[in-house]
């Protein structure tokens, strides 16, 4: 029986010594923030996951035309690093601005016409073997 408490215990504390996904949604909702206080509308739609360094996610998604976008990332892991950028269906890059900085990355587009979008999502660089990463996105 003591042999059962302590590991549990020791998977209790290895559980909180990593983080999770929802760690990364709210480090995601975090960079997006600045956003909303312009009049942006997020969504309730969220995409996540692990990856490993340099693998990449796909994200296909429908935009539409005259809407302005931005798309945020986050990680869970303070030193790592994610980009994210935005291309049209024949994989030219369309976004207007993006910006990273260390464990949150954005894009903004403008939808130049009303179609499938895909984000790519990176971990550029971590100490982990796989990190969580969540995006978020607004509109207006």
């Amino acid at each position: 029986m003591k042999r059962f408490f302590l590991i549990a215990t020791l998977l209790l504390c290895a559980s909180r010594a990593f983080g999770t996904v929802d760690d990364a949604i709210a480090r995601a909702m975090e960079a997006i923030g600045p956003y909303v206080k312009q009049g942006y509308i997020v969504r309730d739609d969220e995409w996540g996951g692990d990856l490993g360094v340099k693998e990449q996610k796909a994200i296909p998604h429908t935009l539409f035309r005259g809407n302005d976008y931005w798309f945020c990332t986050g990680t869970d892991v303070d030193s790592a690093k994610i980009a994210i950028h935005v291309y049209d269906s024949r994989g030219k890059l369309v976004e207007n601005d993006s910006w990273q900085k260390g464990h949150f990355a954005a894009a903004r587009v403008s939808a130049p016409a009303t179609g499938t979008y895909y984000i790519i999502v990176e971990v550029t660089s971590s100490p982990q073997e796989r990190t969580h990463w969540a995006m978020v996105y607004a509109y207006k």
